[in-house]
């Protein structure tokens, strides 16, 4: 017993420790994508795993340990809006894939959190690249088989840190994906205006819910669309308290989906939104949110046809919220760490370098309600930073330090090991030895 206690008492120390180190960052030029906006010859201040100050030529704490960062660039961790990361793994590979909603049970209440794997190889090769968060999302199947079918309402998002340790769980349940255009009109029929009229029947019912929950768990229950667990998963959706992540691309479904959000008082992110530059103006009236394929420029299917590489900043200028995807789809999650090439491109094609880098910084923090401690480097806001080696949205460069929450993150990865591995080339042992 006494050496459990000893134990116990030398592993809370040594996590006190660890947590109250103090951290200076010298010389950087910092966009701290706050009101500070960027601080040349900088000194950024960590202590505790929070951001304590950012100031020009400012003067290191005594004791702290000192990062020199002279000529080099500092900007908060990425943030990858929409991800299947740590839910599929190989997508040929069943066992491996734990993103796909199935069945009418659990539809809007699909909760994928608590299948993530913190130990996925692909996390570290995408930490290493510059993110630091990323919002993880379940998706529909494909319905031409047998068994449960997909539905409209794909489930529940989260954030998740891609850090090491244990506590990744950032805020569960951010957002509900949904399925519109020609994706849940295949869900729902064969007809996007049925995907539409299931959505309108879910609200309705969920609505009807909240005001007589005491019928439905009586012997007098109502008749609803919906299982009991999805009616509560819609709660938050329809006091404005999460916002649904919509799956649509065509410029009309978005008016609808415009037209409904207003009719409910209801807040959406649209994901693709290949068109939604053709109804930039309307998108910003409804108060919709965009998570847009930057170099999206050919039409992959009719519900793009209109696909251009100036929506960015055709959004930008009607006023839209914004950030960037690589893919919307499987190469998301195996390429998300392409997100600078994505905020680059938009860059090449009129967005300016700042507006870039926010819409992978501090913007998708505030799509999804964490702006107030992450995104930007501000006081008081967790300590998730990046230290680059010249400009960031640059293809060619890349992370020389991660941190997240004022912790150091290992640059290793499966990739680095087996380059380091097999570029023995002198050894007189085989790579298999090693």
């Amino acid at each position: 017993m006494k050496r459990r206690l000893f134990a116990l008492t030398i592993a809370l120390l040594f996590a006190v420790g660890t947590q109250a180190e103090i951290i200076a960052v010298t010389g950087a030029k910092v966009h701290t994508m706050g009101p500070q906006g960027t601080v040349d010859n900088a000194t950024l201040i960590i202590e505790n795993g929070k951001v304590l100050s950012v100031a020009s030529e400012g003067a290191a704490p005594q004791g702290a340990r000192i990062i020199e960062a002279q000529g080099k660039i500092v900007t908060p961790g990425l943030f990858n809006p929409f991800s299947r990361l740590g839910l599929t793994e190989v997508d040929m590979t069943d066992s491996t894939v734990d993103n796909i909603q199935r069945g009418d049970q659990f539809a809007a209440s699909f909760d994928v959190a608590d299948a993530y794997n913190r130990r996925s190889s692909i996390i570290a090769i995408t930490r290493v690249e510059g993110t630091t968060r990323a919002v993880i999302a379940p998706s529909s199947g494909n319905n031409s088989g047998d068994g449960p079918k997909s539905q409209i309402f794909s489930g529940l998002a989260s954030v998740v840190d891609l850090g090491t340790d244990a506590d990744f769980l950032t805020k569960r349940g951010v957002a509900l994906v949904v399925n519109l255009g020609a994706g849940g009109g295949g869900l729902a029929g064969g007809s996007r205006a049925a995907a539409l009229q299931t959505l309108r029947a879910a609200l309705a019912d969920a609505s009807d819910y909240a005001t007589h929950k005491e019928a439905f768990e009586s012997a007098q229950r109502r008749a609803y669309s919906l299982s009991q667990h999805d009616l509560e998963a819609l709660q938050p959706v329809l006091s404005g308290k999460i916002p649904m992540l919509v799956n649509v691309h065509r410029a009309s479904d978005i008016e609808v989906l415009a037209d409904l959000v207003e009719e409910y008082g209801l807040r959406a992110i649209i994901n693709g939104g290949a068109e939604a530059w053709m109804v930039a103006d309307r998108v910003a009236r409804s108060g919709m949110s965009v998570i847009v394929e930057s170099y999206a420029n050919l039409p992959k299917s009719f519900d793009e046809l209109n696909a251009s590489s100036a929506a960015v900043k055709r959004l930008r200028d009607a006023g839209v919220r914004f950030t960037f995807a690589y893919t919307v789809g499987a190469g998301q999650t195996q390429n998300m760490r392409n997100i600078t090439q994505s905020a680059g491109n938009a860059v090449a094609n009129g967005l300016s370098w700042n507006d870039a880098l926010a819409a992978i910084t501090i913007e998708p923090a505030r799509m999804f309600g964490l702006d107030s401690s992450l995104g930007s480097l501000e006081a008081g806001k967790s300590a998730d930073f990046v230290i680059w080696s010249d400009d960031p949205l640059e293809l060619g460069n890349y992370p020389q330090q991660v941190f997240i929450d004022g912790m150091e993150m290992p640059m290793v990865t499966r990739q680095t090991l087996l380059r380091d591995r097999y570029m023995k080339l002198n050894d007189a042992k085989p790579p298999a030895w090693h």
